[in-house]
């Protein structure tokens, strides 16, 4: 499970600092949220975790589950609550598109971005988490991460500098394992520092 707490983590993180862009009052957070790096790198991040969860983890599962009714309603749960953070993202960037949306629109919206998908982790690691590792099989769960990572792609040099900002030693080492060891060297050599170098935020830090 640790893939699934890191990324947990790095969407966490990333809620703050969305929260801090969208409060600043030196700069309207409308022009600084429309620019950053850092709501295109959350977005993109979170469409790839979901959909790859949607497509290839749930309904594997739903054959394993299939007489369990309780622990199908679990997993249309979680597809119910993915929908409903995609919506008030495609929300958030209605209203950055809109020239004529009122300012205090975008910290509501931002608001219940973080009280829906800070609720969804929540509910994912208190229920769906603890069912995963007692009825996953390796296969299954080796496909979901396979499908997640071919959805990373291209993505990786920017995606995974990301995910892994903040992380602890042991789980970074974890989720650079499986990479190639070109990947590896390319990580530490190239895309860390990167995106270290990044002004995700438009802080200016």
């Amino acid at each position: 499970m640790t893939a699934m707490y890191v990324m947990h983590d790095a969407l966490r993180r990333e809620l703050e600092q969305l929260a801090k862009a969208t409060a600043r009052h030196d700069d309207d957070p409308r022009t600084v949220l429309r620019t950053a790096v850092g709501w295109e790198l959350f977005k993109k991040s979170l469409h790839v975790h979901h959909t790859a969860e949607d497509d290839a983890l749930w309904p594997a599962l739903r054959e394993t589950l299939a007489e369990r009714p309780d622990d199908l309603a679990l997993l249309e749960a979680m597809e119910a609550e993915h929908t409903a953070v995609e919506e008030v993202i495609a929300a958030i960037d209605a209203a950055l598109a809109d020239p004529d949306a009122v300012r205090d629109r975008l910290g509501d919206l931002v608001d219940s971005l973080a009280t829906g998908l800070n609720g969804h982790l929540r509910h994912e690691e208190d229920q769906t988490l603890p069912l995963i590792q007692a009825v996953a099989t390796p296969q299954q769960w080796a496909h979901f991460g396979q499908v997640h990572g071919q959805r990373i792609g291209p993505d990786a040099p920017r995606l995974i500098p990301w995910l892994l900002d903040g992380a602890g030693e042991q789980s970074v080492a974890v989720m650079l394992a499986p990479l190639p060891e070109p990947a590896r060297a390319a990580y530490a050599a190239q895309w860390q520092p990167t995106y270290a170098a990044l002004d995700r935020w438009g802080t200016g830090a």
